[in-house]
């Protein structure tokens, strides 16, 4: 009988523990829990999950795989936290490489028609295809599937870091990147990129990041409202490749000059732009190219009053909503991600630079150091 007793009490204490860890373990305000972001790698590096929050409650984790955005959680208008990106849960869901969620994008964002770029030194090189006969977002092994040291200096700072090899996915030079995370007092996520090269090269980095402001994954982004300080975009052919000319944005639907529902001309078909996108899913030329100070969008949802204002000192932002989205991707939650319930807002050089002379030149240098800063900062509307 004080046997059968004795067994019983160590079971539950058993349960009781176990149950205490996994409590324990729910250390982000979002709900993440750490150890599910622990494996190692191919390269035999662990990976982990980490935090960063301030003063106000927001809070942003990260992991290693691809420097990934795993969630950005901030305060809607009736005082609840949200979490306004789409991501996994565990490790696990980002190792296939079939998702950019989150991810830090390189050596090259967005297209390169034909996988192929000839520099000014007249040097020739064949990129990894992987958008039909194109590269995009640096090939199928970009940045967003390679391993990112991560270090932590503070709570509100992680700096990632990687070397990206000569001719990894066929680019010349090897890349020595540093992206440094870093949460503000007042609620921004300010991202520096800073790369250098042993070899003429071409860079372009962004952020990947799908936002929903509603904090409702569920909820398409459509009734969403977007100002973009853009006069002008670069059309693209059915591949998505720019065409080379600057066009205007007035009258047409892809005029965001002022704030506008997403979804109020997002299937006018008629207009070629839309047709080849399938909605939105194009490059915006800003008006005020490297000035950090300037408000180069902002994203609204009606739902939860929450705001996001994107400042760059890039020349560009591709806007994209989400048109690739089938539900295939099961994320936090358990929550299928279906067709445009997020929206991306990646700042960069022009696609397709590279064969354009007329965009601004990616090409970086071995004397020169390529840096870009992007900031994106929430409020309540």
């Amino acid at each position: 009988m004080t046997t059968t007793f004795f067994v019983f009490a160590i079971l539950c204490l058993s349960i009781v523990s176990c149950t205490k860890k996994e409590t324990a373990e729910q250390t982000t305000a979002s709900g993440l829990v750490p150890s599910k972001f622990e494996t190692v790698t191919e390269e035999g590096k662990t990976t982990h999950l980490y935090t960063m929050k301030n003063a106000q409650g927001m809070e942003v984790a990260v992991t290693n795989i691809g420097g990934r955005i795993v969630s950005i959680w901030v305060p809607d208008k009736s005082g609840n936290f949200q979490d306004v990106v789409l991501g996994f849960d565990n490790v696990e869901q980002y190792v296939p490489f079939n998702t950019n969620f989150g991810a830090i994008i390189g050596r090259y964002g967005n297209r390169i028609a034909d996988a192929k770029i000839t520099l000014t030194n007249r040097a020739n090189y064949e990129l990894r295809k992987n958008d039909g006969k194109n590269t995009l977002h640096g090939g199928a092994r970009g940045f967003h599937t390679r391993y990112f040291d991560i270090e932590q200096p503070d709570s509100l700072t992680l700096i990632c870091t990687y070397l990206s090899k000569n001719m990894e996915e066929g680019f010349p030079g090897n890349l020595y990147v540093t992206v440094t995370y870093s949460l503000t007092e007042d609620n921004a996520l300010d991202i520096k990129y800073e790369a250098t090269t042993d070899l003429l090269t071409v860079v372009n980095l962004t952020n990947h990041s799908y936002f929903n402001l509603s904090g409702d994954p569920d909820r398409t982004i459509l009734d969403h409202l977007l100002y973009l300080d853009a006069d002008n975009y670069t059309p693209t052919n059915e591949e998505l490749i720019p065409t080379g000319k600057i066009e205007k944005t007035a009258k047409t639907p892809m005029d965001f000059t002022k704030a506008t529902a997403i979804g109020d001309r997002i299937d006018d078909v008629s207009f070629e732009a839309i047709k080849f996108g399938n909605g939105y899913d194009h490059n915006f030329v800003l008006n005020n190219p490297g000035d950090i100070n300037h408000v180069a969008a902002k994203l609204t949802s009606p739902a939860s009053g929450i705001s996001m204002e994107v400042y760059t000192t890039e020349p560009g932002i591709q806007f994209y909503t989400g048109n690739f989205l089938d539900g295939s991707n099961i994320g936090k939650k358990g929550i299928a991600y279906n067709f445009r319930t997020a929206l991306c807002l990646e700042t960069q050089h022009f696609p397709d630079s590279p064969h354009r002379k007329e965009f601004p030149s990616t090409e970086l240098y071995p004397d020169s150091i390529y840096q870009s800063q992007t900031i994106y900062k929430f409020s309540i509307q």
